[in-house]
């Protein structure tokens, strides 16, 4: 195999995978159109308890009828009965059993199982192989030695024979596999020949491959992989940047390790503590100190900045010399403790926000109409958050003080809208007479919307924040899964500059408004850095920054 003019290092095994003819388990290959079944032809044979057993019992669906025999009718079999079938069935059992040992990482008792089904004339389908692969590619370099590395190719291999198709599991498990071979060309081999065969591969695919490229040191093929994942149309996360970054710096690619971290500022905005150790281990090096010019066009970086959005520039290093790193963190107004440096607040483009009201449209429906009448409003609060926020029954005298305070704060004095849901409006606390008249009271200013029975009022109170283009009164981080599919792209910074916290203390509730800068990386027009980290949440405690400064642009 050549690359680039060289012949690049290839295992036996990466020679046995490239042999492998996986072109022709296309998923439009005519063999997979019927169904691989392959029964025993006799009983299997009674094995002891404790390993693996085979109900003995025949199912409906094996028994052959002769060609001269009138075909019997049968009564209809209920979905409940051919659930069970399928459960009872040796390729049910199989499947249940590997499942016990993959919950518990038992790879000496799946590949036992594995080697008794085979013997048996038991038929392997994709479940079964991907369980035993994941488990050959977990256990590959532990105590079991090198069977999970050995056994787990003889596997794949035997799939590709059984004409198995194969999916992203499937390779993902083969690649890791690869891995453990140590040989990340076979892995990223592997990832090439899924997209030759119509398997989209995702961000957990590339890993392997990218992983262990950056631990070899081997910058130019971890670039390789991470455009590949690009042209796959797959997404860095914030392990793969700071691996990139990592190797980039010990290879001297200053120019990838400032592309790499506007990478990270677009992708991540705040940094774990190892992506932070892996930054500041870059500005401490060498050649961090030879990157750089000592005269800029400042006309052209303020451009930059302005075309950005503010918070960065992107025409490359700037400054000279040796960079001073220290930990540090921002007052209330976004100056930074070390150098003096104050963060902006960075521009949301309001075509965006379109976009994203648009977006969550669909579960506007009467709602859309009830804002209408009733908004716009100055302010949302998620009721049950504050009503529950650090009380064991529900408060309405709690959430009755914010609604007051937030109506005082009001430029015309409004109150804000309160999201509850049915059951807080109807049940419980609610039913306390002082509480009916205050629920009451809220529903003739239109301040109170009742959100459906088994319906998520996080929906709510979130797409009237948007839709009114208001402060949104929540303690809830947003981090389950329903926001999640909201993207990490625009949902996050929009977050930061609506969302009020709440925090109570002896003296009442205090509000915690959104900062006036934006938490988030930022590179300064005369070059400096600051990077935030996820340690500190600037209520109980301060958010950590990194701070990289140097003597030509130290103020």
């Amino acid at each position: 195999m050549l690359h680039g003019g060289a012949l690049l290092r290839t295992s036996p095994l990466f020679s046995f995978f490239i042999k492998i003819p996986l072109p022709l388990i296309s998923r439009t290959s005519r063999c997979f159109l019927r169904p691989i079944l392959r029964f025993p032809k006799s009983k299997p044979t009674p094995i002891s308890a404790g390993t693996f057993s085979m109900d003995k019992r025949l199912n409906l669906c094996t028994l052959a009828l002769s060609n001269d025999s009138p075909s019997p009718s049968y009564p209809a079999v209920s979905n409940k009965a051919k659930r069970k079938a399928r459960r009872e069935s040796h390729e049910g059992v199989l499947k249940y059993k590997l499942d016990m040992c993959s919950r518990h990482g038992q790879l000496i008792q799946a590949l036992s199982l594995y080697d008794e089904a085979r013997s048996n004339g038991v038929p392997l389908g994709l479940h079964h192989y991907n369980v035993l692969l994941y488990l050959c590619s977990s256990n590959g370099g532990c105590d079991d030695g090198d069977v999970g590395l050995k056994r787990g190719f003889e596997i794949f291999r035997q799939m590709v024979e059984d004409k198995v198709v194969p999916n992203e599991a499937t390779f993902t498990s083969a690649a890791r596999l690869a891995i453990a071979a140590e040989d990340p060309e076979m892995a990223f081999h592997l990832v090439k020949q899924m997209k030759g065969l119509g398997i989209p591969p995702n961000l957990r695919s590339y890993g392997p491959a990218l992983f262990e490229f950056c631990k070899k040191g081997e910058a130019d093929r971890a670039y390789e992989v991470d455009a590949h994942m690009v042209e796959s149309g797959v997404a860095a996360e914030e392990p793969e940047i700071s691996a990139l970054i990592k190797v980039s710096s010990g290879s001297n690619r200053g120019d990838k390790v400032y592309e790499m971290l506007h990478r990270l500022r677009t992708t991540v905005r705040q940094v774990s503590e190892s992506t932070y150790g892996v930054v500041e281990e870059w500005f401490k090096s060498e050649e961090a100190t030879r990157v750089g010019v000592e005269s800029w066009d400042v006309n052209k970086v303020r451009e930059g900045v302005v075309r950005g959005g503010g918070g960065w520039h992107g025409q490359g290093w700037l400054g000279s010399g040796n960079w001073r790193v220290e930990r540090t963190q921002m007052d209330e107004a976004g100056v930074c403790s070390c150098c003096g440096e104050k963060l902006v607040s960075i521009d949301i483009d309001p075509k965006e926000t379109e976009n994203f009201a648009t977006s969550l449209s669909k579960l506007a429906g009467q709602r859309e109409e009830w804002l209408q009448r009733h908004g716009p409003f100055d302010a949302v609060v998620d009721g049950a958050n504050v009503g529950l926020m650090n009380q064991h029954n529900f408060s309405f005298f709690q959430l009755d003080a914010l609604v007051n305070r937030l109506c005082q704060m009001s430029p015309s004095k409004r109150l804000p809208l309160v999201i509850l849901h049915q059951n807080r409006v109807t049940g419980g606390p609610a039913q306390n007479p002082n509480n009916k008249r205050l629920l009451e009271s809220w529903k003739k200013s239109g301040a109170l919307y009742a959100t459906p029975v088994g319906s998520n009022d996080d929906w709510y109170w979130l797409y009237a924040a948007v839709n009114c283009k208001c402060l949104m009164v929540t303690n809830d981080e947003m981090r389950d899964h329903l926001f999640q599919l909201l993207g990490t792209s625009f949902f996050p910074r929009w977050k930061e500059k609506h969302q009020v916290r709440l925090s109570v203390s002896r003296q009442g509730l205090k509000l915690h408004m959104p900062p006036p800068y934006s938490i988030v990386i930022q590179e300064a027009e005369d070059g400096k850095w600051h990077v935030p980290t996820t340690t500190g949440d600037d209520i109980e405690t301060p958010r950590q920054w990194l701070c990289a400064t140097r003597a030509r642009n130290t103020k």
